[in-house]
């Protein structure tokens, strides 16, 4: 028999129907219509356990395969984070983070892997555009529940902070596809030719990502 499957409840007014997700960083959360009973989300838990299972199975191997030893991802590398007392602000130095101690370490922990992905995306953004001749006109780094980028149609470009916590030729081929967006902002043969040239083996990152992208968490 299965053992009792912790979740959380979160009440959405535009919901119509019950949804359940399994979130790599929050658990397996349901979604109620803000008029449902709190019994209807026990109830989709206790139908919906097999598949529940097999997606918190996937998420373990997930974290297995990326095999972090302790320390925290960044592109590839691996940093060693130190708590200090006293210390507010997560700051890394050298192949070391310097974190807060105690329960301030994972919100400072994750505000500072949001100020290195502007650094870091808004470089390759600049450089990517500027090859393909297509300016973009705006950067919001987000942590979006079900995707790593967008590219709205209008230049604005919208990228997950955690895709740090992958290798950077990852994150590379993320920036190549948006950017390959503001020319071509459908998935059609000639998108994927633009990104063949722009980005040569993209399919062993996108595969990479497909594989592992549940694992990207804190």
């Amino acid at each position: 028999m299965s053992a009792e499957i912790p979740y959380r409840v979160r009440r959405v007014a535009r919901a119509r129907r019950v949804k359940v997700r399994v979130d790599p960083q929050h658990g397996v959360e349901v979604v109620l219509p803000a008029g449902a009973p709190l019994r209807t989300a026990a109830a989709a838990v206790a139908e919906l356990t097999p598949w529940i299972e097999r997606q918190l199975a996937e998420l373990a191997r997930a974290r297995e395969r990326i095999g972090r030893d302790g320390a925290l991802p960044y592109l590839g590398e691996r940093l060693v984070a130190v708590p200090e007392a006293g210390r507010v602000r997560a700051h890394r130095r050298g192949g070391f983070l310097l974190i807060p101690a105690g329960d301030a370490a994972l919100p400072a922990i994750e505000r500072w892997y949001r100020r290195a992905a502007r650094s870091e995306i808004s470089g390759r953004l600049d450089a990517a555009s500027a090859v393909i001749g297509t300016p973009y006109t705006r950067l919001t780094i987000r942590n979006q529940r079900t995707r790593w980028a967008s590219c709205a149609s209008g230049g604005a470009m919208s990228f997950n902070w955690r895709l740090l916590l992958a290798p950077e030729r990852v994150l590379d081929y993320v920036v190549w596809h948006e950017v390959c967006h503001l020319q071509i902002a459908d998935h059609s043969p000639a998108f994927w030719a633009l990104l063949d040239e722009h980005c040569p083996g993209w399919r062993q990152q996108a595969g990479w990502l497909r594989e592992n992208g549940l694992g990207l968490v804190l």
